[in-house]
């Protein structure tokens, strides 16, 4: 075998397989440079993705992209059959349901804006319990007087509700055909999502130069 034959990435069915066995493996979805670190030098994770979701179409489970990373998952259709896998069922507060919407809807956030949009401060109870279901985390801090961090939603967070991206959240009438606003919201409570919503969701903070 020569040298050059060593590097040479295996055939593109076969990183499928691999891809495959990592997703599967996996409880949090991977992104690609995650996959690229795992799989041989040389391998195509885009190509081989492309591949394997197609493959996956119809079937029980897809491979699904999540935000900037990808993975397994029940198909949406079957998912009633997961119901008995529930344990318990925690409720958001009225509070937190709010402050999570305005989150997602108005992100990169910051607490005083979320505050202004409320009408009412948000407790440090509230935002903690939204970070410790890691549906929400610390964006960049604001460049403006004080460098007040923001808030945004997480990958955790459209995993959970099946989204890819933040623009794939419901607009006003899906969220009131569902129960989930008043029939008459303030009229700039839930806007559509920032176009720079994504490229924000997954930018960890800078450190604090203070």
């Amino acid at each position: 075998m020569s040298e050059e034959s060593l590097f040479e990435a295996p055939p593109l069915a076969e990183q499928e397989r691999m891809i495959e066995a990592i997703l599967f493996a996996s409880a949090m979805p991977v992104t690609v440079p995650d996959l690229h670190a795992r799989l041989p030098h040389g391998c195509d994770a885009p190509a081989a993705l492309d591949q394997l979701r197609k493959r996956y179409e119809g079937r029980g489970v897809r491979v699904v992209r999540v935000g900037d990373a990808w993975a397994i998952r029940t198909a949406p259709d079957l998912a009633f059959l997961m119901t008995r896998e529930t344990v318990e069922t925690r409720k958001l507060s009225r509070a937190a349901i709010e402050t999570l919407a305005i989150v997602a809807y108005h992100q990169p956030v910051t607490r005083a804006e979320i505050e202004e949009i409320r009408g009412v401060s948000v407790s440090k109870g509230t935002v903690e319990q939204l970070m410790e279901l890691d549906w929400i985390k610390l964006g960049r801090r604001r460049e403006t007087p004080g460098r007040p961090v923001t808030f945004v939603v997480t990958r955790a967070f459209m995993d959970h509700f099946g989204l890819e991206t933040p623009r794939d959240l419901p607009g006003l009438k899906e969220l009131r055909a569902a129960g989930l606003l008043d029939s008459t919201p303030p009229p700039d409570a839930l806007p559509d999502a920032p176009e720079d919503a994504q490229e924000e969701l997954f930018t960890p903070p800078p450190p604090d130069e203070d």
